[in-house]
């Protein structure tokens, strides 16, 4: 699997980084919801537990297909995680009598549709470091200025390939181009999308190695316009297309291979066109290059050198990214 590379020039820090209930902690970030309408949200909080397990307890316990429960995202098994789920309205009596060690229902809302994946404002962290030292700390510190100031390069983390990366990515050749066929069709729709992430992600090493200190825009490039959440290319890099760049109000976009996708063009598409493969089949899509944070704070604990930081990432954005990005090192790669 390709290296993640980042802005960062720093030597790689050593700290603990663990995800588990205790120190990886994480709530979606929900849409509003028009309380009112044929389908119940539940806002759940879970332990250990990942979404797909999830939604088999809660479809088996009310007998009825998975398909009927809509969530908004995937969220990390090995975590204390808040997500909110759909169910059709008509089950809101038997849903109060469900019981899990590891599940508790915190709240429910009326809504007038299921939810769909990306039914979500973003997702916010609470992740501790340990074996932090004081001197660990200022780097971090000052990473994280860095990253508020360039943007975070929003790559899949390891968890988008599975554990079997290489072969993986193999199976997907094999799929696209015709010599392997799986009958499993949420697997063939998974392996796929690991294959069109190796090529996002590819392509993101590629653009961040043009330029260290920050990320070069280029004629063709496409964009995306993050208050109007519409995609557009520009033949030109003007001096308004950076200050809006500066501003991070635009993010320059990558390609997710596939069908019905906007390209790049000119330059920009010299460099994407070495990473698609326009025999994919699954409809492609674009990607932010970049995402920003917010930091809500850092707190350090001097006597057990651990630190925490409470930060917000956009929906499809990884918290492990973040943590290698400052850590300047892959994790699982």
């Amino acid at each position: 699997m390709i290296k993640r590379v980042y802005f960062q020039n720093h030597k790689s820090l050593n700290f603990d980084f663990f995800q588990n209930e205790n120190d990886f902690i994480v709530e979606e970030m929900p849409i509003e919801f028009t309380l009112k309408g044929n389908f119940l949200i539940l806002k759940i909080k879970k332990v250990n537990l990942g979404t797909w397990d999830l939604i088999d307890l809660i479809s088996n316990f009310l007998r009825i297909d998975k398909n009927e429960v809509g969530y908004a995202g995937l969220k990390d098994k090995n975590a204390t995680t808040t997500q909110y789920i759909s169910i059709p309205k008509r089950y809101s009596k038997d849903i109060k009598k469900f019981k899990h060690k590891k599940v508790q229902i915190l709240e429910t809302y009326l809504h007038k549709e299921k939810l769909n994946i990306g039914d979500l404002k973003g997702n916010r962290f609470k992740i501790n470091l340990k074996k932090v030292d004081f001197d660990t700390l200022i780097l971090i510190q000052n990473c994280i200025k860095n990253i508020k100031k360039t943007g975070m390069a929003n790559y899949f983390g390891f968890q988008r390939f599975g554990r079997d990366i290489e072969e993986n990515i193999e199976k997907a050749k094999q799929l696209v181009s015709g010599n392997l066929h799986i009958k499993d069709r949420k697997l063939e729709k998974m392996l796929i999308s690991a294959y069109q992430s190796a090529f996002f992600n590819s392509w993101l090493v590629k653009r961040i190695s043009l330029q260290k200190d920050k990320f070069k825009l280029i004629d063709g490039d496409v964009f995306h316009d993050l208050k109007k959440d519409k995609f557009f290319t520009s033949s030109k890099i003007t001096s308004t297309l950076e200050e809006n760049f500066d501003k991070k109000v635009v993010s320059p976009t990558g390609l997710l291979p596939g069908r019905k996708v906007f390209k790049a063009t000119l330059k920009s598409r010299e460099i994407e066109e070495r990473f698609d493969d326009s025999s994919i089949y699954e409809k492609g899509y674009r990607r932010d290059a970049l995402v920003f944070v917010k930091i809500n704070e850092i707190k350090y604990n001097k006597a057990t050198q651990e630190c925490l930081i409470d930060f917000i990432l956009p929906k499809g954005s990884y918290a492990t990214v973040f943590i290698e990005n400052i850590a300047n090192k892959n994790f699982n790669s």
